[in-house]
């Protein structure tokens, strides 16, 4: 008699005694194959795990009981179920309400067809996931799995949100702020670092008068305190073969990419557009750059950003797409197309455009003057990843400024009480062990 055929769904991104004890129970019924969800299933309800697809699998094969290993690419059982008719279904008893209770009414939905049985076992007390990945979190990372996180990411999901980080503080609440609504999880994805926020905390103008050196120690700063892959804004790259020493740099720090723009002389603001003198390099010396910077890099994680001024210097839609497919054949790995318009019109008209290049480079946006899109609308014109730029810093300095003003005007600091966070809680905010 043949043995009964037992599924189990698992992420396995941190293995604990409660899986070890769902996979027992599980072999006790028959022969064990589990479902293991691919980044892209973990990804749509929570962060991208640990752990890649392959690694996780070659964990979970060298499981006691274990026959089998095969992916799952939703959280819906439904198609594997119905490719094995499973027996039993294996899972623990934390999965009735959330994001997955709707997954185990399909299950049992399912196995009904066969007359299969979902068989639940109880949470294992003193284990929680969520302790067990901050304390993951607390660790740190190395800069390998960092730069290789946003590659990851873009092959998981459909969308990438990154949001700005200027100093170790704002790059500790890109890491940790999260919305739970519908059992999903949002969390911003990666940081961005800023030239502009960069240069505006330390009191300089954005024209590239801080050099790579200075930007490091604001990177370092966020580096330290988070894991979450970063982008950083290059500006222009500079010469050719200073943009080499930049890559290498910035690859060995474990950064995921960089941003460099098409523009040449002294630099103004993008949002200044054509009237601040603004000058846009030609394409043959922009993808020449782009090229010598590919060469220089290492690993094949790290990406260069080619970013598109046409737009913002009135050049048009056409100059922009005639842009985007040198900058692609000379080897960038993504594109970003930039413009200041009030509405995303002119960036939705560049992305129907883009389609017939066809060379299935991610599109990056930045929509800091057209901030009433949407990200489901973003996402349904192909945009691969959107830079929130600089809504951290903008936001604190007019907090600032008025807990200044309310202090000189009162004379006590009384005024401005209501606005801060106590004392206490702001030395208790940063740990003193990590």
């Amino acid at each position: 008699m043949s043995q009964k055929k037992v599924y189990v769904g698992m992420s396995a991104d941190l293995i604990h005694p409660g899986h070890l004890n769902i996979l027992e129970q599980a072999r006790q019924l028959g022969e064990v194959t589990v479902g293991l969800l691919t980044d892209t299933a973990i990804a749509s309800y929570k962060r991208l795990p640990y752990l890649s697809y392959e690694q996780r699998k070659k964990v979970v094969e060298n499981l006691k009981g274990v026959s089998r290993v095969v992916p799952q690419h939703t959280l819906d059982y439904t198609v594997n179920l119905k490719q094995l008719k499973s027996d039993y279904v294996v899972h623990g008893d934390d999965w009735r309400e959330g994001v997955q209770a709707k997954t185990r009414q399909a299950v049992v939905k399912t196995l009904a067809q066969w007359g299969g049985k979902l068989v639940e076992v109880p949470y294992t007390p003193g284990i929680s996931s969520t302790m067990l990945n901050e304390s993951v979190r607390s660790l740190g990372t190395t800069p390998h799995m960092r730069r290789r996180l946003l590659n990851r990411l873009l092959q998981a999901k459909p969308m990438v949100r990154s949001l700005e980080a200027h100093t170790g503080l704002t790059g500790l609440i890109v890491e940790t702020a999260r919305y739970q609504a519908n059992g999903k999880t949002k969390e911003f994805d990666a940081i961005w670092l800023s030239s502009l926020t960069d240069s505006t905390c330390k009191g300089r103008p954005d024209t590239e008068c801080v050099d790579l050196t200075s930007r490091l120690v604001s990177l370092n700063q966020i580096l330290e305190v988070t894991t979450k892959p970063i982008i950083f804004d290059g500006d222009s790259g500079g010469l050719p073969e200073h943009f080499a020493f930049s890559v290498k740099t910035l690859e060995r720090l474990g950064v995921s990419a960089i941003v460099i723009e098409d523009k040449i002389g002294a630099k103004r603001n993008s949002l200044f557009g054509a009237e601040g003198g603004q000058e846009q390099d030609n394409i043959e010396e922009f993808a020449k750059k782009i090229a010598t910077g590919k060469r220089a890099q290492i690993t094949d994680d790290f990406m260069i950003v080619a970013r598109i001024e046409s737009l913002i210097l009135q050049k048009g839609l056409r100059d922009a797409i005639r842009r985007a497919q040198a900058y692609a054949e000379a080897g960038a790995d993504g594109i970003m197309i930039h413009s200041k318009e009030k509405t995303p019109r002119e960036i939705f008209a560049f992305c129907e455009a883009y389609k017939k290049i066809k060379k299935g480079l991610p599109l990056v946006v930045s929509p800091s003057t057209y901030s009433t899109v949407t990200e489901d609308q973003l996402e349904k014109k192909g945009i691969q990843v959107v830079l929130y730029a600089n809504q951290l810093l903008r936001a604190a300095y007019p907090a600032m400024k008025k807990t200044a003003l309310t202090i000189l005007k009162e004379g006590r600091a009384s005024g401005c009480e209501k606005d801060c966070m106590s004392i206490s809680e702001i030395i208790r905010l940063i740990p003193a062990e990590r």
